[in-house]
């Protein structure tokens, strides 16, 4: 047998690119409310408050004329893009095409980008009014529930889900709980909460929650983090995104760079906070 068969040896490369763990879509695009956004630097949402019916208490009395409470929410869509150049000379020497792959990794990072986009527009400064001129923060107060040294406990969330129905959002449009994979261990680890009944042990098996104390629940390692992470709890309507037009890309070469291939992919959203009252900031100790 020739000692010189290692030299011709080949090295083996397997077809495909994998893509390593990542976020792979929105998680919270389908839990608020969607608008495909007009063309423009703005966009307005009209909106109509709550009114009083008032008694009648003569005959052929007066019409009762109220004011009935009107606003208006502004959106502001951001530009955003990512793009990146495959060498034609690398093309040339590769065994695998990397643009499909590439298309692929810049939608991902576009749908982390719109839940970053919601997260900030529910806890951050909602803009009103005729020209969106006017400004209001969050709230606070009742609907910022404080971590108290904890993590998330049956108390909280009954309280989040209390807080929701009595300003009188509509249980119906869908409450939603976004929380990280530390507070699912917390409820998980909670003997209070998970007992021997079928959807609880379902909880324990899968190791995730999907339902429970009238939230559809999502999980996001996005949520903002100061001390304390904030979870956030809503009422679909009460958070608003919107997009220009759908996420694309595209792929062309690039004359100006030596006939490289450019994978380019942009989308232009925004979102806002509609309702002040169906937003709840849930702090979380991690």
């Amino acid at each position: 047998m020739s000692t010189q068969a290692p030299t011709h040896f080949v090295k083996g490369f397997k077809q495909g690119i994998t893509h390593l763990a990542e976020q792979k879509e929105s998680r919270l695009r389908n839990h608020v409310r969607f608008e495909t956004l007009e063309t423009g630097d703005r966009n307005f949402f009209d909106q109509v408050g709550s009114v009083t019916a008032v008694p009648s208490t003569t005959r052929h009395a007066d019409t009762p004329l109220t004011d009935t409470p009107q606003s208006r929410r502004m959106v502001v869509p951001v530009s955003y893009k990512h793009a990146d150049l495959i060498d034609k000379a690398d093309m040339l020497r590769t065994l695998n095409d990397p643009s499909g792959a590439f298309s692929v990794a810049f939608g991902r990072a576009f749908g982390r980008a719109a839940d970053d986009v919601i997260i900030a527009a529910a806890l951050g400064t909602a803009k009103y009014g005729v020209d969106g001129s006017s400004s209001e923060t969050f709230p606070g107060g009742d609907y910022t529930i404080a971590a108290g040294a904890a993590g998330l406990t049956l108390v909280k969330i009954i309280g989040a889900n209390k807080v929701l129905r009595a300003a009188e959002n509509d249980p119906e449009e869908g409450f939603k709980l976004c929380v990280s994979q530390e507070q699912m261990e917390d409820v998980l680890n909670d003997s209070t909460i998970t007992s021997s009944d079928y959807a609880s042990m379902r909880a324990l098996m899968s190791g995730s929650i999907s339902s429970f104390m009238g939230f559809d629940w999502i999980q996001s390692e996005r949520l903002t983090t100061s001390t304390d992470r904030q979870c956030l709890a809503w009422a679909k309507n009460s958070i608003l995104f919107g997009t220009l037009e759908e996420f694309n890309v595209r792929v062309s070469e690039r004359a100006d760079k030596s006939y490289s291939t450019q994978v380019f992919a942009e989308n232009d959203m925004g979102a806002t906070r509609m309702d002040a009252t169906g937003v709840i900031d849930i702090r979380c100790v991690e």
